[in-house]
């Protein structure tokens, strides 16, 4: 073998292992030895290499955890061991009464149980060949499941490689959604107007069974592995009890969770079940009961299962925790998108563990058809222990002085419009000016597509907003020097930066500010769209439904939103001050392609990182120009424009004889139409 691929390939090796071992010294042990910059380092280092020598790519590598095409679908995966599912218990007298049917099969034999935390999430398999992670299944109906490999491999706690070379090894998991990811993710599918998940469980479930792994990947997913399915392990013996099974598969880098014990007697598993009903609340990941499980394997397969549990294992499950209260008032806030949120004030009344005095509403859909309303009596609890949440109306203690609840016409926040979208669940306001959403409006305004200032990211933008120099986005183009050199970490030269690039942006095509007011819905093509249809952002902002509607690419959810964006009165001072700024308001009129132009016809794509032209401006240029921008190569390709690094399209279009030009004689075709 030629040294030099030999060399490659063990740089490569050693950069997966140590990359492999930093991910496991910090989602397996919490005990990170690396800073994220210097992780970062590493990762791109190993992507760079695979980008140069795409042949020496592995299953295993860790740029391989997201990747590939949205499925149209999962296979079906049969379980070589099935995947059954537990007994519950609801009491002490339930645990003792499986303590009696154990003792009464094992006889005079001395047993003990392992006591474990019933984490409460997605039930997996996970199927290691040689070592190496090569499928991952749901338990489904624990004979046949999904093959979610590719998702699954998404989640950094789970090891592509593990540990030590094992002939075939196949485990069983938890995947879960820790509390505080929960929170969030929810947090985000309100502002968008989705429903938000019901606990964390559903929420694990939902983000496993995404079609394309790049959501899995952005839902902080975890996994505790708890035991084994099936295993080939070169002549070696596996361990004797399931204690010692943990203690190995932990060995092999797998995640186990280390609140478990081994218990004497049936007095002990009771003790901490009771312990941890208590202490469950302050756990980061949601818990339902305990799991009891005898230790030694071969009394376990004395004890054998019915075809549906197993009988040397039992869940005690916690009871729910609830409480009565009464709904004082609803108040709602303004999220950072403009959603309103109704949240019900209640008599503060103790719930697993804490007093909650505020409970979600989530939208006026849940309201309805709860039928909450102010002054009633009401059944709480903690959707996933975590979000104070109303399970009931007491309808029976009505006293007919309660008030039904109805959202405001305004926003509490600017005074704008407050509107329900078609097909949204969601009251939104429609505000530019919003001071609740400022930030993220702002970051939006200047962000590549959008205006594209530089220099302006959501560190300087939380700045400016703190000082009080920006309410709306046209007081940035009101900063003078003095007031950036006043702020921190702004010497001279990055405050005259900034001054020139936001003056710089007045220049913009029309589509751009159209994009950058954040009309909901108004992405960048439909921001096109509609700067070619009216020509002038004065004539946009008068526009009609009617006349909206019958533009292509323009459906009835756009149209509605630019007519709700534009008739807010604040909206509308919001762009005359950006007139009055300079800003430009009209559409570039440029001599349209006609047959003789170069590319009239002609489909391009676009490879690799341009000199002089962003994609976007490439992309404008060819349209103008009579061309057609594509996203993939083929024979029907005209021209692959090709910048710096190109990837596998410039291959492809090498292989199919498809012809290669350069970013500068693309402008040579480009001036030689005008």
């Amino acid at each position: 073998m030629d040294s030099e691929p030999e060399k490659l390939r063990q740089t490569i090796d050693q950069l997966r292992r140590e990359i492999e071992q930093h991910n496991y010294r910090y989602y397996v042990l919490d005990a990170p030895t690396v800073t994220d910059a210097q992780y970062d380092r590493l990762m791109a280092d190993l992507q760079q290499l695979e980008k140069e020598y795409p042949f020496l790519i592995t299953p295993d590598s860790p740029t391989q955890r997201v990747g590939g095409k949205p499925r149209e679908g999962f296979a079906t995966v049969q379980h070589t061991v099935p995947m059954l599912s537990l007994a519950n218990a609801f009491g002490d007298g339930d645990l003792k009464d499986f303590d009696r049917r154990v003792r009464g099969t094992l006889g005079n034999e001395p047993y003990d149980y392992v006591v474990e935390l019933k984490i409460d999430g997605l039930a997996v398999s996970l199927t290691y060949q040689d070592g190496i992670m090569v499928r991952g299944a749901t338990r489904g109906n624990g004979a046949t499941g999904e093959d979610i490999t590719a998702n699954l491999k998404t989640i950094r706690s789970i090891p592509l490689h593990l540990h030590k070379p094992v002939d075939l090894l196949e485990v069983r998991g938890e995947v879960y959604m820790p509390k505080e990811s929960f929170l969030e993710l929810n947090r985000q599918r309100e502002e968008r107007g989705e429903p938000p998940f019901a606990n964390p469980r559903n929420a694990a479930a939902g983000s496993l069974r995404q079609l394309d792994p790049a959501v899995t990947a952005g839902r902080n997913l975890s996994i505790f592995v708890y035991g084994i399915g099936a295993a080939e392990l070169n002549g070696e013996r596996l361990p004797e009890s399931h204690s010692a099974s943990l203690k190995w598969l932990e060995s092999l880098g797998l995640r186990i969770n280390t609140y478990h014990q081994l218990c004497r007697d049936i007095g002990e598993v009771i003790s901490y079940c009771q312990i941890w009903q208590d202490k469950k609340t302050a756990l980061p990941y949601q818990i339902d009961g305990i799991v009891v499980k005898v230790n030694l394997l071969d009394q376990q397969t004395t004890l054998g299962a019915t075809m549906k549990s197993p009988r040397w294992a039992i869940a005690f499950k916690f009871p729910p925790e609830q409480a009565q209260t009464t709904v004082l008032d609803v108040i709602v806030s303004v999220g950072r998108t403009g959603a309103i949120t109704p949240t019900a004030l209640l008599d503060p009344v103790t719930v697993a563990g804490s007093t909650v005095s505020r409970a979600t509403l989530h939208n006026l859909d849940i309201i309805r058809e709860k039928d909450i309303r102010i002054g009633d009596r009401v059944i709480i609890h903690k959707a996933g222990d975590v979000i104070p949440e109303v399970v009931e109306v007491l309808k029976e203690h009505r006293t007919g002085a309660e008030k039904i609840f109805s959202m405001p016409a305004v926003c509490p926040a600017c005074g704008a419009e407050v509107v329900r979208p078609s097909g949204e669940s969601a009251h939104r306001c429609t505000g530019a000016a919003c001071p609740a959403q400022l930030l993220e409006g702002l970051i939006h305004f200047a962000s590549r597509g959008a205006m594209d200032i530089d220099g302006l990211g959501p560190a300087v933008v939380t700045q400016l907003v703190e000082a009080g120099l920006v309410k709306d986005v046209s007081d940035l183009y009101s900063l003078t020097l003095d007031q950036l050199r006043r702020l921190e970490r702004f010497a001279d030269k990055s405050a005259e930066n900034l001054v020139r690039a936001i003056a710089k942006s007045k220049e913009n095509p029309l589509q751009r500010l159209i994009f950058a007011l954040g009309i909901r819905h108004v992405g960048e093509r439909a921001a096109r769209v509609l700067a070619e249809h009216f020509g002038d952002l004065r004539i946009l902002m008068d526009a009609r439904l009617e006349e909206l509607t019958t533009i292509m690419e323009i459906g009835p959810k756009i149209a509605e939103s630019v007519v709700n964006f534009m008739r807010e009165p604040q909206n509308r001072t919001l762009i005359e001050r950006l007139i009055e700024h300079g800003l430009n308001v009209v559409a570039e009129v440029l001599p349209t392609a006609g047959p003789d132009s170069p590319l009239a016809g002609k489909t391009l794509v676009l490879t690799g990182t341009l000199a002089s032209l962003k994609r976007d401006d490439a992309k404008e240029l060819i349209e103008k120009a009579g061309g057609k921008v594509a996203s993939s190569v083929s024979k029907k390709t005209d021209y692959v424009v090709v910048g710096e690094d190109p990837g596998s399209k410039y291959e492809k279009a090498v292989k199919l004889g498809v012809q290669v030009i350069s970013e500068q004689e693309l402008l040579d075709l480009v001036a030689s139409h005008y």
